[in-house]
């Protein structure tokens, strides 16, 4: 029977101007061809357009902070979200962003927290931040990101911000009632490729208790986020162990 092509995404970073080896560059004497020099002219206009051009930087936010105050998303004085964000939705946003920059988080115009950006790709990339509880004790946040790499397969990075006792697996697999019947572990904290397809991710507790599904439409060139969410908070209201998938892609695209 078929897999569902699952696979590790290892990101690779490929650094220009070291010369490849068994290549000689010309010397200053060296007489060039024609064709030496169109390569010549066109390798440096290649260079100048890739310094001039800014690369495309998406910057997508999930909340996963159990609670019934939403979320407003600041970049520096600029406030990004026109609408504060909810437990367990997620928005994106297309904004210049740098390293060093600063992220705020505010909850009913009160500060929260904040996440500083570290180094970016040389490219266009989206980048992922999760806000969530950060313990089971207090109200504090915590973060996590993950930027995602330009590749033509679905990608699917799981992540697991959950507070409290409970044990879970998550598996995904094809869609109930379909044809096959294929299954694959998704481990947490992990990026894996899928080929196009509708999938459902099923959480399972430690007792084999089926807790969650969620579907999974996946299509190439569309990066996914599955979080597991929820809080087993000591004081206060405690929210139960769910599943969050984003984006809920078109099936017929």
């Amino acid at each position: 029977m078929a897999r569902l092509a699952l696979a590790v995404v290892v990101l690779l970073c490929l650094h220009a101007g070291t010369p490849a080896a068994g290549t000689k560059s010309a010397e200053p004497g060296d007489a060039w061809t024609g064709r030496q020099r169109f390569h010549a002219r066109m390798s440096a206009v290649a260079k100048s357009s890739a310094m001039t051009m800014p690369f495309k930087h998406r910057l997508r936010v999930c909340n996963a902070y159990p609670g019934s105050v939403p979320v407003d998303v600041f970049h520096g004085r600029h406030r990004l979200s026109e609408m504060p964000l909810e437990y367990k939705t997620c928005r994106e946003f297309t904004l210049p962003l740098r390293a060093g920059d600063k992220l705020q988080f505010k909850m009913a115009r009160l500060s929260a927290g904040s996440f500083a950006v570290s180094d970016l790709p040389n490219n266009d990339a989206l980048l992922v931040l999760v806000i969530y509880r950060h313990d089971t004790m207090s109200t504090a946040v915590a973060f996590q990101s993950h930027v995602f790499a330009n590749l033509i397969n679905a990608q699917v990075a799981v992540l697991d911000t959950y507070k409290g006792h409970a044990k879970a697996a998550l598996h995904v697999q094809d869609e109930t009632g379909a044809q096959a019947s294929r299954s694959e572990q998704l481990r947490f904290d992990s990026v894996v490729a899928l080929n196009p397809g509708l999938f459902e991710v099923a959480m399972q507790g430690a007792d084999g208790e089926m807790k969650a599904r969620q579907r999974l439409v996946a299509l190439n060139r569309e990066s996914y986020v599955v979080i597991r969410c929820g809080v087993e908070a000591e004081e206060g209201e405690r929210y139960q162990e769910e599943l969050m998938v984003y984006p809920q892609s078109d099936p017929k695209v």
